[in-house]
């Protein structure tokens, strides 16, 4: 299953773009609220270095690509629908809203940096909207949904400790359609200090800061300080870094990544997303407007942040939020390669602590029967089935029914 990533926000925060630049898309981007009315997915990619010029080998990939040494991993990226004040209640498209921000394992939450929109989400005087007040919005609308099913389902919970279930998955019941497992119910217990109080005496203000913690840990999230290619965005960025000083804030130019990525596509540019530098092709097919636009990239939002964010925001996402390894499984130890030749033909993203004998049932669930021990093909060593993966191992499966 790929890695799908949520993006969220109020109306015209610059959602679309940032989508449409990182899976190059087309969807329609316009002023109106609601211009997303459905949740649409498109494939983007999350990318690190690959390890073959590491092995002095050219990789064949399957279910990657490798362009210039780096792998291009495809994840699912969601453009969901403005949020409007009051959608856990169901107001606008709340529940078909959270319903599927369910779904994803982190979200971006997009807001505009440049302050260019009102409380409501519509397009103000740029400077006189509060990106700081937006991400707020948005977050307390997220943490009330989740309080919202934790009060109303406070009897099934009683029920459920009645008849001898644990408080921890009495409530993890409650919440597994949506991604939460134990180990997080647990873990916000703790947090909150609620470890051992009686489910039963939880007041209103309890299980809200228990739902809060829980949201946060279960969806994690980075904030996505958009459109800071306008005139201002800049302090608001600084603002946003500083109020939400436990959170990731990514400095992003949408409309700069979608204009390189759609330059490069017309063989004009040389970039690879998420670079610090493009190198023009074609500067005869280049109009003034198309010249002054990439020198503005180039000098304002590559000189000022390094990059446009769009593919940072990605990454950050996958290797720093979800702490996503890559591994390289490989079935033909002298070759890295797999059973048809392809060289290093696989990566797969594995949480940080995942085993060996979690890879064996990533890879196909049969695998784990008659494991004996994964094989370190950088430094030739055996590893233990719970021996657990770090970053970049390439491994071959040994089993008993493979010796």
């Amino acid at each position: 299953m790929p890695i799908k990533i949520g993006l969220i926000g109020k109306t015209n925060t610059g959602k679309t773009t940032f989508f449409n630049a990182a899976t190059l898309s087309s969807e329609e981007i316009s002023s109106y609220p609601f211009t997303t009315k459905s949740p649409v997915s498109g494939v983007a990619n999350a990318i690190t270095l690959c390890v073959h010029p590491e092995f002095k080998i050219q990789d064949n990939p399957n279910n990657s690509k490798c362009v210039d040494g780096w792998r291009y991993i495809p994840i699912e990226l969601i453009d969901l629908p403005g949020l409007i004040k009051d959608a856990w209640k169901g107001k606008g498209l709340g529940n078909r809203f959270l319903s599927i921000a369910a779904q994803s394992d982190a979200l971006l939450h997009v807001v505009d940096a440049s302050g260019g929109i009102d409380s409501t989400g519509k397009i103000t005087e740029v400077g006189t909207g509060d990106p700081i007040s937006d991400f707020a919005d948005i977050e307390e609308e997220l943490i009330m949904w989740y309080h919202k099913i934790l009060e109303g389902n406070r009897d099934k919970v009683s029920k459920l400790i009645k008849t001898g279930m644990g408080v921890s998955d009495a409530i993890a019941d409650l919440y597994r359609g949506i991604g939460v497992t134990k180990s997080h119910v647990k873990e916000a217990f703790r947090a909150t200090d609620l470890e051992g109080k009686n489910f039963d005496g939880f007041d209103a203000a309890d299980s809200k800061k228990f739902a809060s913690y829980l949201r946060k840990i279960s969806k994690p999230t980075l904030i996505v300080a958009n459109k800071v290619d306008v005139e201002g965005a800049d302090k608001n960025f600084a603002r946003l870094r500083e109020r939400y000083n436990n959170s990731i804030t990514i400095p992003v130019s949408g409309d700069s990544e979608f204009v390189l990525r759609r330059a490069e596509q017309k063989g004009l540019i040389k970039y690879s997303p998420g670079s610090e530098t493009f190198e023009i092709l074609k500067p005869d097919e280049l109009n003034d407007k198309q010249n002054n636009a990439l020198d503005f990239i180039k000098q304002g939002i590559m000189g000022e942040y390094m990059r446009t964010g769009v593919q940072f925001a990605i990454n950050v996402a996958v290797f720093k939020l979800l702490k996503m390894n890559s591994i390289y499984p490989v079935a033909d130890e002298t070759n890295l390669a797999d059973k048809k030749g392809r060289v290093l033909p696989d990566l797969i993203l594995l949480k940080d602590g995942a085993t060996i004998n979690d890879l064996a049932k990533e890879i196909h669930s049969d695998l784990t029967k008659g494991l004996l021990y994964g094989k370190d093909l950088r430094y030739n060593l055996r590893l233990p089935v719970d021996y657990q993966l770090r970053d970049r191992d390439v491994v071959s499966l040994v089993s008993a029914s493979k010796k």
